[in-house]
């Protein structure tokens, strides 16, 4: 999340299976595939703290060098994900699975997968997952340490869509279709999720939400709602969103509002692009979290059982917003 124009103390500074090959911009039409898959029911489904923890201390590791835009770490990153994808029966959108652009003389590149909506006409409608994967790469250091592993901005929610790709697979019960992205140069100023808005707002996507997740690697406390949307008060998707979930799932967070974090994460590009409800979904409430943009922003330090619960807690709603038979959420 960009919110490095914040003046707060509380901020203390706060695989490889992809190649330069793949990273190749594809221009071609769209894939649009189905397959048969064993479908599961939404009480069987639960998420793996160990499942949540291994790819966070994978994407959070040393050997990643804090995913900055253009580097191998971030490569590997792109690899892993994409295998895992693959993995889940979530196909690529386009030629591949990566959406790439040039920014500051370096190439970056979206990661996108794909899952068709069973519907015949609800599947024309989209929903985004998303989340960036990139962070700053090297930091100021602390005593040996110079890598900004980046845990909990963005690794965390780079889990969080990796698990719902997973889970939506198996449900196999959306009606409308899914995009799951995952965003490079976030850090950069947003310009990966700028670049991949009007590429398919160009290609005249039918886009009814879109739901990002930033930094929910630590639990906020007192309050009685597990996150906070930014936003809020822009549409009422927290209000149907906890309506379908029969749970407090999303809250206001004043200091959300105050400093504008609606427009600081890859939520806003989609909105300002679309006109359509685009928020993001995070539990980073400026008292719970002092390793922004710091060297100690490592996997240990996240809730994994907090994370976890998140990730379960959302699916009933955004499931219940792949089937409604019009579109329920609305801009304000």
């Amino acid at each position: 999340m960009r919110k490095n124009i914040f003046k707060i103390s509380v901020f203390a500074a706060l695989i490889t299976l992809g190649s330069c090959n793949s990273a190749k911009n594809s221009n071609n039409d769209k894939v649009i595939i189905s397959e048969n898959i064993q479908s599961t029911t939404l009480s069987d489904i639960t998420i793996s703290e160990s499942s949540v923890k291994e790819k966070l201390e994978f994407l959070a590791s040393d050997e990643l060098k804090g995913r900055q835009t253009g580097t191998e770490g971030i490569d590997k990153a792109a690899g892993y994900i994409e295998a895992f994808f693959k993995e889940n029966n979530i196909k690529p959108y386009y030629e591949t699975y990566r959406d790439s652009f040039e920014v500051a003389d370096r190439t970056g590149f979206n990661v996108i997968g794909f899952l068709e909506g069973n519907d015949p006409e609800l599947k024309k409608e989209f929903i985004i997952l998303g989340a960036h994967y990139d962070h700053i790469g090297i930091g100021k250091a602390v005593g040996n340490d110079s890598i900004a592993n980046g845990a909990n901005d963005n690794a965390a929610g780079t889990v969080a869509v990796m698990e719902l790709a997973s889970q939506f697979s198996k449900l196999n019960n959306n009606k409308r279709s899914l995009l799951f992205i995952l965003f490079s140069a976030e850090e950069m100023g947003l310009e990966g999720a700028k670049h991949i808005s009007k590429r398919l707002n160009s290609e005249d996507l039918d886009l009814y939400a879109m739901v990002n997740f930033e930094m929910i690697g630590v639990p906020m406390e007192g309050k009685d709602h597990l996150a906070y949307l930014t936003g809020y008060e822009n549409s009422n998707l927290a209000e149907k969103f906890n309506e379908y979930s029969e749970a407090e799932i999303l809250g206001f967070l004043p200091q959300a509002k105050e400093y504008n974090l609606f427009k600081r994460s890859d939520n806003y590009s989609f909105y300002e692009e679309f006109k359509v409800p685009a928020q993001t979904i995070s539990t980073f409430d400026f008292t719970n979290y002092e390793y922004y943009h710091h060297v100690s922003d490592e996997a240990e330090k996240m809730d994994i059982s907090h994370m976890a619960n998140l990730i379960e807690k959302v699916i009933p709603g955004l499931l219940k917003m792949t089937n409604t038979s019009e579109k329920e959420i609305k801009l304000n």
